[in-house]
């Protein structure tokens, strides 16, 4: 067992460490702070401190040390928060967050950075409470240079002098080996014996039994170390009958050595239900889980396979009832094989949620105003794969629904409004999709701003619009209302970047707003990349999966309702809409297609905001397919997104809606004629107005 093994544990559980801190800071009362919430986010910092040093990561060790320190004496009551000082503890964590991220680069973290927040945490010290923050490397032992008197717990472990018995649960000789080593590092090792199930060692250390505690349990299991303080190789009694029953007594390693609970650990009575809770829940790398839904699509492949053949056995009059039911069976148990492998990548949009409330904080903070926000539907789940790449669009909104959206608290109120803008975001299902919200009550979007707006910027736009195609025109590139350029926006980029990150998980992102009462921006998203709710569609002698999020509906075209454009383009004219006509024969050159559009199957479909008829053979019906990468597999393919293999074993295509009006605007300006005209002389000459 290599120590640097357990590297990736410790970033992992450091990351979950300050995040936990962080929210517990923001739901702070300076006022009336709660003592729990004080005790977890001083238990937070105690722990990073404590891997840090075990792993070696010095400036990350000393700068939780020090704030360590000051979140002491505020669980003590010695330091009276302020909301400044809660915005300094929240740069300290945001400094040991870019600490952390330099550690795992095998990179040195930014010495300036870390100095100036020592400083500052120094100089808190030293103004609120005229204590230097310098000593030992325990808060413990800070404490007690200061005026007030220690606490029970303190006293009883300055009673102690520095021996503490380390025992060794259920570790194999190899590892314990290397755990003692480890134990070398954090002290004098004065004695050791025992077994693979139980193996004592008295460590002779300056540093508390909680500290050397939270340092293995980033190596081995809770439930696989105990820890207790022996005094002078004497025997301390229970504190109370209660420590009695909460840690059974140890098997001394010499006659006269007994030990008892360290007091640091008085709450070791916790520690079993800590050990169940952990025993009941693992850490799997992606990687692996990844590997298992592949293999569970290869056997969802398969099974469609077999259905194929047992259907074709049924058209041939071969009946078998035995494998029917079989394959009923196989099919049934494959499914939900299927949603069970998925619901492990599923995590709660708490994830995503729980980083905004630091967001509107800081973000309201430099604009000036105040705002309360709103999270809805945190429970509610989605891929991880999409959770992670949906943060970075959500901020963008969320930043800009601050600085655009929300007013200034003095203009708010002399309009009638609260002082405290809200805004809101809410996650919930939505048949086979996810639809996120971000909805502000503040002035909302002005119609005529955006025209002029975008006629300023040279875009073809028109007073016929519809307030849906003008709320668009914000993710143009470069397009930005903003009357001067800031930290926070002005510069006219992101949102666009936010739409096509939206698109490229197979999304989409809607607006609705009223001027005077605020915006609401939905995002709508598939579940999950894996699987794919499809519309299987046949064009000549291929099947296509159309993404069942992007159909509409589908007509029979009439020839009174086609129209021929200037520049080859067709447009079919759906309740007083003209849509482009995307003949997708022509477009991915499919042989043997109907080419007659009357004796065609329109399918509307949305892609990029706007609609397309895109006209197919014959429509096949709904299914789920397994999404299989095209790129990774063969290469990228314009106006194919991915493939998936059907129940015959035949590879079907999933279209790329956008993909594919781009292709066919690109086969026009190369001189290729998407539709021939032979095909179309019947359509009206008139131009629709």
């Amino acid at each position: 067992m290599d120590i640097a093994d357990f590297f990736d544990t410790f970033f992992e559980e450091a990351e979950e460490l300050l995040s936990d801190m962080e929210q517990h800071l923001l739901e702070l009362d300076v006022d009336d702070p709660d003592s729990e919430q004080l005790n977890a986010i001083f238990r937070a910092a105690h722990s990073i401190k404590g891997g840090a040093g075990t792993f070696g990561f010095v400036v990350l060790q000393k700068t939780t040390h020090i704030l360590e320190n000051l979140l002491d004496y505020a669980r003590k009551g010695e330091l009276t928060l302020r909301a400044d000082l809660v915005d300094t503890f929240l740069e300290a964590k945001d400094i040991m967050h870019e600490q952390l991220d330099a550690y795992r680069s095998e990179e040195e973290p930014n010495q300036e950075a870390f100095e100036r927040i020592c400083q500052t945490l120094q100089q808190i010290a030293l103004d609120e409470i005229g204590q230097q923050l310098d000593g030992p490397a325990t808060p413990a032992a800070v404490a007690k240079t200061s005026s007030a008197p220690a606490s029970k717990t303190e006293e009883e472990e300055h009673a102690a002098d520095g021996h503490l018995l380390v025992a060794l649960l259920n570790v194999d000789d190899k590892d314990r080996i290397l755990l003692v080593e480890e134990l070398e590092q954090l002290g004098e090792v004065q004695s050791q014996s025992g077994d693979a199930k139980r193996y004592e060692v008295i460590l002779k250390s300056s540093d508390s039994a909680d500290d050397i505690e939270a340092v293995m349990c980033f190596i081995i299991e809770p439930d696989q170390i105990e820890i207790k303080t022996i005094e002078g190789g004497a025997a301390v009694e229970p504190a109370s009958p209660e420590s009695d029953v909460s840690a059974p007594a140890a098997q001394a390693p010499t006659e006269n050595a007994t030990a008892k609970p360290a007091p640091a650990k008085s709450a070791s009575k916790e520690k079993p239900k800590k050990a169940v809770a952990e025993s009941s829940s693992i850490r799997v790398s992606v990687d692996k889980v990844d590997q298992i839904i592949n293999l569970v699509g290869e056997l969802i492949i398969t099974q469609s396979m077999l259905d194929q053949t047992v259907s074709d056995l049924e058209d041939q009059s071969v009946s078998n009832s035995s494998l029917q039911n079989g394959m009923s069976l196989l099919q049934r148990n494959a499914r939900d094989l299927q949603e069970a492998v998925m619901s492990i990548r599923m995590i709660p949009m708490e994830f995503v949620f729980s980083r905004f409330p630091r967001v509107v904080r800081d973000t309201a903070g430099k604009l000036g105003k105040e705002i309360e926000l709103i999270t809805e539907g945190k429970s509610t789940e989605l891929d991880k794969s999409l959770v992670e790449r949906i943060t970075d669009p959500l901020t963008h909104l969320v930043r800009n629904s601050l600085d655009h959206g929300v007013e200034m608290p003095d203009v708010r109120e002399a309009i009638g409004k609260p002082r405290v803008g809200k805004l809101t975001l809410s996650a919930r299902h939505q048949g086979g999709n996810i639809l996120i919200e971000v909805r502000d009550d503040g002035a909302g979007m002005d119609r005529d701003r955006l025209l002029a707006k975008a006629r300023e910027n040279g875009l073809n736009v028109s007073e016929t619009m519809s307030d849906e195609d003008v709320f668009q025109l914000i993710f143009a590139p470069g397009f930005s209302t903003a009357k001067e350029v800031t930290d926070v926006s002005g510069r006219g980029v992101g949102m666009d970047v936010v739409k096509r990150n939206i698109q490229s998980m197979g999304g989409r992102v809607e607006i609705q707003s009223k001027l005077g009462e605020g915006t609401n921006t939905r995002i709508v998203l598939p579940l999950t990349l894996a699987i794919l709710d499809g519309m299987s569609i046949k064009v000549g002698g291929e099947t296509f999966i159309l993404p069942l999020s992007t159909v509409l509906e589908s007509l029979q075209p009439s020839k009174d309702d086609m129209y021929a454009m200037a520049g080859d383009d067709v447009v079919i004219k759906v309740r007083d809409e003209y849509l482009p006509v995307i003949a997708i024969h022509e477009v991915l050159d499919v042989a043997n297609a109907i080419t007659d559009p009357t004796k065609s199957i329109a399918v509307i479909v949305q892609g990029e905001g706007r609609r397309y008829a895109m006209l197919v053979d014959e429509l096949i019906g709904q299914q789920q397919v397994v999404v299989k990468n095209l790129e990774d597999n063969y290469r990228k393919v314009p106006g194919i997104s991915a493939a998936t293999i059907l129940g015959d074993g035949s590879v079907a295509l999933i279209l790329d809606i956008t993909g594919l009006h781009r292709l066919s605007r690109y086969k026009k300006e190369a001189g290729k004629k998407v539709v021939n005209n032979q095909n179309f002389k019947f359509y009206k000459e008139a131009e629709p107005s």
